[in-house]
């Protein structure tokens, strides 16, 4: 009898820890089409396994993209946990709102507005809050991730 109620504890402790351990898939995103969008940030949320950065999206002018009824448009992005974008520089202090930004993302496979930053390749640049001539690059802002770089796949495949 103490044997089966340890091996149903054994078993149970194994699902639930297989479950803590368990992340979303990257299904949900086309994962063959990488946007570069240009945002004007609205909001920083914070997440443990994941932060997203909401903004508004700009053109190449810098003036806000507006949709059919005259409001701009807004896109979210999801990135790494708060503590890989602490790492990388990446905190509400230095992405205050307004901050002027440009990434690369994988967007919702249904075509919503959101998307999650690409894992090879991708890029988050921050420009402060005025939009820089030329427009937001490498050339122009600070590049704080860089999805082909080797440190930051690692933190992702480590969950870090």
């Amino acid at each position: 009898m103490k044997l089966k109620k340890l091996v149903a504890a054994l078993i149970l402790l194994g699902t639930l820890s297989t479950l803590a351990q368990a992340h979303h898939s990257f299904a949900m995103y086309d994962q063959t089409k990488t946007l570069t969008l240009t945002g004007k940030l609205t909001r920083f949320v914070l997440g443990a396994n994941h932060a997203q950065l909401l903004f508004e999206l700009l053109g190449p002018d810098g003036k806000p993209q507006l949709d059919a009824n005259g409001k701009p448009i807004v896109w979210g992005v999801e990135t790494g946990s708060a503590k890989q974008l602490a790492s990388a520089g990446i905190t509400v202090e230095t992405f205050p709102f307004g901050t002027i930004f440009t990434v690369s993302l994988w967007q919702l496979r249904d075509g919503r507005n959101f998307g999650a930053m690409t894992l090879t390749g991708g890029r988050l640049i921050g420009c402060g809050t005025t939009f820089p001539e030329g427009g937001c690059n490498e050339k122009t802002g600070k590049v704080y991730l860089n999805g082909g770089d080797t440190q930051v796949n690692d933190a992702r495949r480590l969950g870090r």
